[in-house]
């Protein structure tokens, strides 16, 4: 057998000149021959009719000899060209053209071409002439959507389907983009997502916006309203510090996609997209898993985390998927099994075959595929079983010819196909004998190029087949070695051609039937190479592109030498380029104002005569499936009917579902709603309808790309009435007055009636105490039962019915009837003091029987009677806290200190308020004087006025002085406070790096009393170092606790081991502020039983900041007269020592403390008191928010008169001192510089 390369020659009786001698060589003239069919020439397999183009043309173009006749199939079924005037046909050829007439719907379909002669047919694969329609947004009216705020909310767009790509925006009516993030976010669908809405969110003109760049068209939905209901809308207090928590928190759940898990299927080659949106606030993280393995190196994270893309897809990216939204209060999983299949790709697609008369033929066909692709064989263009031979046997993938005869001579077509496309071969089978006859022509030229393959022909035509050799004019023998091989077809290939192969070759042939020879000459070039390709480019729609190629070639070609640009395999023309958008010049091709037609893979074809080189380079410019066809209604069975429909192209991103929806003509015609889903490989679906309803139906496709437009709607199917299928829900009592129950609930949708007459039975008895049901029938959705006793439970039940019957045994809820005002007050109210401006207050729960409802909560109301510094009482605004839930115990913050305050507490229900409690007073102790930041240059000075004036407060008197590591000590410098209100002073230009001493005095009119001391050390500015650690000790009181840890940049919060007294931190900054909050969890309000702010110690190293002053020439002079001084000053020690002179022990000690004192300071474990150590409120509001507090530490010795007594921790307590009670101890530990205070 020998494998036929273009022609089939059948010698006719009418030869002349063949010579019949087997033994010598002589030409061979043939007559003329004849050859089966062989399509040249087809369309691919699907067409679109894209709006802007002038027409669409329908490709056949065959040879063979006779010249074949052509003639075409549309959906199966034979169809004329030349009887539709309309249509161009060109002469000789099968191709017809379809005009853009503007209607060309009628020409939509499946078409197939045929070309015959009297040898046999040749087919065409099949050829989808898509039809596309005008995308548009029905025209509805869209409700505005009001929701809860921190709920989510979905706008949805289902943009219409058109000429893919499909591009969607989400803008205001002012064209501004919808800002997006994490919490706000379109999905693959067009939908905009807000995982909680925000009083911000509130709009009156979202508009989606669909584009459609192939056809140059945008289209805009309607607007659609946003209103978002704050929780805090009735309360003035809504700009306070806890509107943000009045948002009810809660744990992830998915908007998208629904469920726990989904199937994905892909074609390999396609690209995939998982997507996952959330819900829940705080707003909730995405993170991607594939299980069992890590995710590949090619998927893409993108919009905002929520979708996961992988280009290419292959069999490694099969596999479960699973998306993750995770936020404080827990998380929501959804998994994704994908699945990746193929088309169906040839393993073995049949040959052309010219076989002898009498021999076996084997025609092999096989391809592979997911799903495994299924083989048709077909004869001549018809299925096989429609043209027996008694000779032939048909396998699945395998035909076999015993002893053939030139009877047998066909064309065979095999045709292998799965549901993710087909493939079709053409097979010429030729049988016959003939000696050689060699088709080259003698005395060709071949040119070569260096270091690559050359082909020399001899193509022969005989059977049985003939043996073909080649010599050289210059070798004797036959050619041999590895760079020399004869193929069947009589062809001598050269590979790496090298200079010496130039010259003369010879082919003989000769198979039993005679011999026959021919001569050819071969030349050898240099190389044409491209040295700078063309790459891959990725750009934007409506820019330009530019690709580059250069190249070296042969010198003797430099007048031909030229290149060229292919698209798709499809060569751009020059006399086009200034219509089509493209711009070529030195080997340069620019592309002006890209759009989605101009994607695909671009070719640089540098070429000589004889010669070329070829780079390409893929441009991608960064759709939705083609609407369903022919739906029909079948199987009607009153309330069911069964659709079917034929898919539309899914633009190679296989459908993954389809969406049905109806409109019915009663109650919304118009409307178009969501009937249910299908998977994406079903043709298919069992409706289930209401009764008494004028459906029709429609179907749109949804790929990993969107949703896709809508198919045409089905005919009218009304459905018979029938009694309602459900009851009532979300059944709802209530009692707004003591002696009445209101009941309502949600209304049957008019589409759920079923029938005419619908009507609502309202059964009711008292629970535990009545047996039989009153019943009352009622058209409206409430109820209202009058004469009830207050708050006594009661069962309920409503059942639906219309003129055909009722409806299904309605379930029984159960309810109260009115509320009335509770009737008793907590006992037993007691305050305990926290601190300074907190308290405790727990009461004795009041009885349920004494609630006559619901409990609310419980109310605590407090007002301020006076300041412990002004005996004349003063009722203060009222204040109060609300207590959600059954509580007896509850925490008061915010109070003003050393001030006494009455309090009263009263439950609550849905009614309203119960009677208040007896008040009870308490005092709040007073506050301390302290550092509370320290910077470079300043330092900020917080105290609280003294609890015992002796007279009217007129102000205070501020001393500092400098007190460094030396016996010298600072001028004292004074500062007259004369504001008897203040309780705040920052001192300025302080020294850096300095130590400070302070003294503050309360004064009246008489004079300025006792003093209180404080000491810092002004910062340096210092790097920041490795972190250090705090460990903050506390009293074990509480079951639950948090300690909270935040600076100006961030926050820290950790859960607290309720069985210790200690909680380390760590990972803080060096030389860092921080405030530390103690607080417990089974408190409503978030308020610290305990607060504050410590600052980690810096490592500073004075030569650092200095720049190095031990080599500095000041420095070195400083010393020596440092040096000098402490050797006079040692001198006059000693002679002041003899003298018996004494110093000042007083003043040294008032400068530094005693060792004792002092290492207190110098330890790192410092344990102090809320109650002395937290500012009081009323200083507060004039701290910086950013607060950078040195080390400072007081000393736990009496620098001042030595006759007047004061705590160590500053304040002005005198005997009170004795009556404060510490509430919370607090130690920190690590490398901070803090000392006690």
């Amino acid at each position: 057998m020998l494998k036929l390369l273009s022609v089939f020659c059948l010698l006719s009786s009418c030869c002349h000149g063949y010579s019949s001698c087997r033994s010598c060589v002589v030409p061979v003239v043939c007559c003329p021959v004849e050859q089966l069919p062989t399509i040249t020439e087809a369309s691919p397999s699907s067409l679109i009719a894209f709006p802007f183009d002038e027409s669409f043309p329908m490709t056949c173009e065959a040879k063979g000899n006779p010249k074949p006749e052509f003639w075409w199939t549309k959906n199966g079924e034979e169809f004329d060209p030349y009887q539709d005037p309309r249509l161009i046909k060109e002469k000789n050829s099968g191709t017809f053209v379809i005009p853009n007439t503007g209607n060309l719907t009628e020409y939509q379909g499946t078409y197939r071409c045929y070309a015959s002669n009297k040898l046999g047919t040749a087919i065409t694969e099949e050829v989808e002439f898509v039809v596309p329609h005008v995308p548009k947004f029905p025209k509805e009216k869209i409700d505005p959507i009001e929701v809860e705020e921190g709920q989510p909310v979905i706008l949805e767009c289902n943009p219409p389907k058109g000429i893919p790509p499909l591009q969607i925006y989400w803008m205001t009516i002012g064209l501004q983009h919808i800002e997006q993030d994490d919490r706000v976010s379109m999905g693959l669908n067009g939908d905009l997502f807000f995982s909680n809405a925000l009083e911000k969110d509130s709009h009156r003109d979202y508009c989606c916006f669909a584009a459609f760049p192939k056809i140059r068209t945008i289209v805009q939905k309607n607007a659609m309203s946003v209103i978002v209901k704050s929780k805090n809308s009735n309360n003035d207090s809504s700009s306070s510090p806890g509107h943000a928590n009045s948002i009810m928190e809660r744990k992830p759940s998915l908007l998208m996609p629904s469920g726990v898990k989904s199937e994905t299927q892909l074609v390999k080659g396609d690209e995939l997209l998982l997507e996952c949106i959330a819900e829940g606030f705080p707003t909730p993280m995405i993170e991607w898993l594939k299980i069992d393995h890590r995710l590949p190196d090619r998927v893409t994270i993108e919009n905002h985390g929520k979708l996961l893309s992988i280009d290419q897809v292959d069999e490694d990216d099969k596999g479960k998927y699973m998306c993750k939204a995770t936020n404080i209060h827990g998380m929501a999983v959804h998994y994704f099994d994908v699945s990746v299949e193929e088309p169906p790709q040839w393993v073995s697609e049949p040959e052309s075959q010219l076989s002898m008369i009498g021999s076996d033929v084997l025609i092999n066909c096989s391809a592979t595929g997911t799903p495994q692709p299924t083989i048709q064989w077909m004869v001549n263009g018809k299925p096989i079983e429609e043209v027996p031979a008694s000779n032939r046997k048909e396998f699945d993938d395998k035909i076999v010819l015993h002893k053939a005869n030139s009877t047998d001579s066909a064309v065979y077509q095999c045709e292998a196909s799965n549901r993710h496309g087909t493939l079709l071969a053409n097979a010429n089978i030729m049988i016959m004998n003939l000696p050689p006859m060699i088709l080259t022509d003698e005395g060709l030229e071949y040119s070569a190029v260096e270091g690559k393959v050359i082909v020399m022909h001899c193509k022969v035509f005989s059977s049985p087949p003939s043996a073909v050799t080649w010599n050289k004019e210059d070798s004797t023998g036959s050619l041999e070695g590895p760079r020399f091989t004869v193929h069947q077809n009589g062809s001598l290939e050269i590979y790496n051609v090298e200079k010496e192969d130039m010259g003369q070759y010879t082919c003989y042939t000769k198979n039993t039937e005679g011999t026959s020879a021919i001569t050819a000459l071969l030349d050898v070039k240099d190389p044409t190479k491209i040295f700078q390709a063309p790459e891959d480019l990725q750009v934007l729609i409506g820019t330009t592109a530019q690709l580059s190629c250069l190249a070296v070639y042969d010198n003797s070609f430099s007048g031909d030498f030229e290149i060229v640009w292919e698209k798709d395999d499809m060569e751009i023309a020059l006399n086009h380029t200034e219509n089509s958008g493209y711009f070529i010049e030195d080997g340069i091709l620019q592309i002006v104002n890209v759009s989605h037609r101009d994607q695909g893979m671009y070719k640089c074809v540098a070429r000589t005569p004889m010669d070329q080189d070829t780079a390409s380079g893929l441009l991608m410019v960064l759709d939705i499936p083609h609407a369903p066809e022919n739906l029909v209604l079948s199987e009607h069975k009153g309330r069911s009917v069964k659709l079917k429909w034929i898919p539309g192209e899914d633009h190679n991103s296989s459908t993954t579902e389809f969406i049905i929806e109806y409109e019915e003509s009663q109650w919304e015609p118009g409307t178009w709603r969501e009937l249910q889903r299908v998977p994406g490989n079903h043709g298919s679906a069992v409706l289930k309808l209401y009764g008494h309803v004028n459906y029709r139906f429609r179907v749109s496709g949804v790929n990993t790309v969107g949703r896709g437009r809508p198919s045409e709607p089905t005919e009218r199917y009304k459905t018979p009435p029938a009694a309602p299928d459900k009851n009532p829900e979300n059944i709802k009592i209530e009692g707004h007055l003591p002696h009445e129950m209101d009941i309502n609930w949600e209304p049957l949708s008019p589409i759920e009636h079923n029938g005419p007459g619908l009507e609502y039975k309202v059964s009711y008895k008292r629970q535990h105490v009545e047996e039989d049901w009153q019943e009352h029938v009622v058209k409206r959705h409430s109820f209202v039962v009058k004469d009830t006793p207050t708050f006594v439970p009661y069962e309920i039940r409503i059942q639906a019915r219309n003129n055909h019957g009722w409806g299904p045994e309605p379930k029984v809820v159960t309810g109260y009837s009115g509320e009335d005002f509770p009737s008793a007050a907590p006992d037993d109210v007691a305050v305990e003091v926290m601190n300074n401006s907190l308290v405790k207050v727990s009461w004795m729960r009041v009885h349920k029987d004494k609630l006559h409802g619901h409990l609310g909560g419980y109310r605590i109301s407090w007002w301020r009677l006076r300041s412990l510094l002004d005996s004349k009482k003063t009722h203060g605004d009222k204040h109060t806290l609300t207590f959600p839930g059954d509580r007896n115990h509850a925490m008061v913050p915010g109070l003003t200190p050393f001030s006494e305050y009455s309090l009263i507490i009263m439950t609550f229900n849905r009614r309203g308020n119960g009677p208040g409690s007896h008040a009870v007073n308490f005092k709040t102790p007073e506050g301390v004087f302290r550092v509370t930041d320290v910077q470079k240059h300043t330092v900020t000075l917080t105290w609280a006025p003294p609890l015992e004036a002796n007279g009217v407060l007129t102000g205070y008197l501020l001393e500092y002085q400098l007190i460094n590591d030396t016996e010298e000590v600072g001028v004292l410098q004074t500062v007259d406070i004369s504001n008897p209100d203040t309780t705040m002073w920052v001192l300025q230009n302080l020294e850096a790096i300095s130590r400070y001493k302070f003294y503050l005095r309360p004064c009246t009119r008489v004079g300025c009393g006792p003093r209180v001391s404080k000491e810092s050390t002004t910062t340096p500015e210092a790097r920041k170092s490795h972190r250090p650690s705090t460990t903050v000790s506390h009293m074990a009181k509480f079951t639950r606790s948090n300690i909270g840890i935040h600076t100006t940049n961030c926050n820290i919060s950790e859960a607290v081991n309720s069985s210790n007294t200690f909680h380390v931190i760590e990972g803080l900054e060096l030389g860092t502020v921080y405030t530390v909050h103690l607080m417990t969890n089974n408190w409503v309000d978030n308020t610290s039983i305990f607060e504050y702010v410590i600052r980690t110690r810096a490592k500073v190293s004075l030569a650092s900041i200095h720049g190095g002053i031990s080599t500095q020439g000041w420095f070195i002079g400083l010393m020596c007269v440092a040096a000098l001084l402490t050797l006079m000053v040692l001198i006059a020690c000693f002679v002041n020592r003899n003298k018996g002179g004494k110093y000042s022990v007083k003043e040294k000690e008032d400068l530094h403390p005693d060792l004792e004192s002092q290492g207190i300071h110098d330890d790192t474990f410092c344990e102090y008191s809320d109650n002395d150590e937290k500012p009081l409120k009323g200083s507060q509001h004039s701290l910086s928010g950013q607060i950078k507090a040195e080390d400072s530490g007081d000393s736990l010795v009496d620098y001042g008169d030595e006759d007047i007594q004061f705590n160590e921790d500053g304040s002005f307590i005198g005997e009170y001192a004795g009556r404060k009670e510490k509430k919370v101890s607090m130690e920190v530990k690590g490398t901070t510089n803090q000392s006690t205070a």
